[in-house]
């Protein structure tokens, strides 16, 4: 293994002295207040990054659990119930996510003798590279976002495009035929889905006029709570958006890329250890994703889902205010939706998955495309502000 990770350490040596001549540079060039300021504003910005990748991989290990539970219960079964922590029995099952990361940490790392080693490494990380990555736009709230760029989405749609590049790495890297053909049905399955979802997100830029996450989410605000957003005049580009998010993520009853019953874990099928556990990782990372811009683009993002008439009511106006919360209960029933269709649905047929993405995905985005282009022209769109 020293050989195998000499390469990736010689590349981390080489990043951070990179970044140290860029500091360097900048040293040298600004004023001491200047220099402060700079500091400062990396301090802030590094700080942010850990606030958002800490609780997403915490949030990444126990969906696990909960996938898990929540199978559970619609089979009339337990789940997880005893790993915990100290012996106390009613936190039964939560230290579960724990141990599973501890099993594959102390796991053997187990190189095939064909096998590219240097991309068979770099695989799993450029598998999760994009799903971290795309975060850095991500609105958690009015203020709270690490980059507000105007090209927000654009940027999402780039930086998520990339992940295929892993898994078809990994395939062509483990020198295995089974592997390789996971590869390929990979990459075919998500380059099919990735039309219908940029089609999709056309709908939410007609709609909302910007490329800005926060400006979209901001378009969807209003009085009229739930009304306001663009799950009502966008609900067919949202259940497409929906359905090929399940089939870019590779899950269940798409996940065809890595079906045991066919061909053996596909494209993953020579990983063990840490390099499994990173592609574990991006798989759900994703998910978490693709159910956040899920909840950004049609259902509100932060904003509340409740009139202010009725909170007011009520006596309670602010249940009619947005914040972090609704935001976080949307994206928890969302990606809960992933875990209900596994549990339901069996496993499609190769052709029949490539069927719905050209034949009835492309052809309903483009309909309701064009549909939205009249309706926004017509006094019958209300949705602008």
């Amino acid at each position: 293994m020293s050989a195998l990770l000499q390469p990736v350490i010689s590349l981390g040596a080489w990043l951070w002295g990179f970044v140290a001549a860029a500091v360097v540079w900048v040293v040298g060039q600004e004023s001491a207040p200047q220099v402060l300021d700079s500091l400062l504003l990396l301090l802030k910005t590094i700080a942010l990054i850990v606030c958002i990748v800490v609780p997403l991989l915490l949030s990444v290990a126990y969906l696990t659990l909960w996938e898990r539970k929540l199978i559970g219960w619609m089979q009339i079964r337990i789940g997880p119930n005893r790993v915990t922590f100290f012996g106390i029995s009613w936190l039964g099952g939560l230290a579960q996510p724990i141990a599973d990361g501890l099993k594959l940490l102390l796991k053997e790392i187990i190189v095939p003798t064909g096998a590219n080693k240097f991309l068979f490494v770099l695989a799993p990380v450029m598998a999760l590279m994009p799903a971290l990555a795309a975060w850095a736009v991500i609105p958690f709230g009015p203020e709270v976002v690490l980059a507000n760029i105007d090209a927000g989405l654009l940027y999402v749609m780039a930086i998520t495009s990339m992940g295929v590049y892993g898994i078809i790495i990994a395939g062509w890297a483990s020198n295995s035929k089974y592997a390789f053909l996971g590869a390929l049905r990979s990459a075919a399955q998500i380059v099919s889905y990735e039309i219908a979802m940029g089609f999709a997100l056309v709908g939410v830029l007609m709609a909302s006029q910007s490329l800005n996450l926060v400006d979209i989410v901001n378009g969807q605000s209003g009085n009229y709570g739930i009304f306001n957003w663009y799950l009502i005049p966008l609900f067919p580009l949202f259940l497409v958006y929906l359905i090929a998010g399940v089939a870019e993520t590779n899950r269940a009853p798409f996940d065809v890329a890595e079906g045991e019953s066919e061909i053996v874990a596909g494209f993953h099928v020579e990983y063990s250890g840490m390099t499994f556990a990173v592609f574990f990782l991006a798989e759900y990372a994703n998910m978490i994703l693709v159910s956040t811009l899920c909840s950004i683009m049609f259902l509100g993002g932060w904003l509340s889902p409740i009139p202010l008439a009725y909170a007011t009511a009520l006596g309670m106006p602010w249940l009619a205010a947005g914040c972090f919360g609704w935001l976080f209960i949307k994206l928890f029933l969302v990606v809960s939706s992933f875990l209900w269709f596994r549990a339901t649905f069996p496993r499609y047929r190769y052709d029949q998955i490539m069927r719905l993405g050209w034949k009835v995905f492309i052809p309903i985005t483009i309909v309701w495309i064009i549909v939205v282009g009249i309706w926004t022209q017509t006094p019958l769109w209300i949705w602008w502000r």
